[in-house]
């Protein structure tokens, strides 16, 4: 399945942070600890030569895949039409068939966080909430089976 192209405010702001970072800090860092390194005689046996060499390809590989992939993404902005229903950045609070409370927000691909409650707008999970208003039942195929929760709140920060 392909990635959707949309991403929040926030989590462009934090992928840009960390492609900066990467360039301009660690990237030269690095590269002058090898440099370093190299200075320093035979580099097969050298170990903070080989991490370093291994370090600025893992950088160079994450930073090209930054750059490739912040040209394609789409930042989707709050919309005041949206108040009441289920669309991109809302936070939802459901009440599952325990009656206990979880909290989702829907994001984009490359900023989804399990921890933080964030889930990818590509998830069972968010496609069945787009477009779902309060008091709505929501049916979402897991791999255990089906699960039915109740909308009790929506919100867009």
């Amino acid at each position: 399945m392909r990635k959707s192209n949309y991403i929040t405010r926030e989590g462009w702001d934090r992928l840009d942070k960390e492609l900066k970072y990467l360039w301009k800090d660690e990237r030269p860092r690095i590269t002058r600890s090898v440099s370093e390194a190299a200075a320093q005689g035979d580099r097969s046996e050298n170990a903070e030569y080989i991490y370093g060499k291994k370090r600025l390809r893992e950088i160079d590989r994450r930073v090209r895949f930054l750059v490739k992939r912040t040209e394609d993404l789409t930042i989707v902005y709050y919309d005041p039409k949206q108040e009441g229903k289920v669309f991109f950045g809302a936070w939802v609070t459901l009440l599952n068939e325990d009656d206990k409370e979880v909290t989702y927000r829907v994001v984009g691909p490359d900023e989804w966080d399990v921890k933080t409650g964030e889930i990818s707008i590509d998830s069972p999970m968010a496609r069945a909430l787009i477009g779902k208003k309060i008091d709505d039942e929501v049916v979402v195929q897991t791999p255990d089976g089906e699960r039915v929760f109740d909308v009790i709140k929506i919100w867009y920060k």
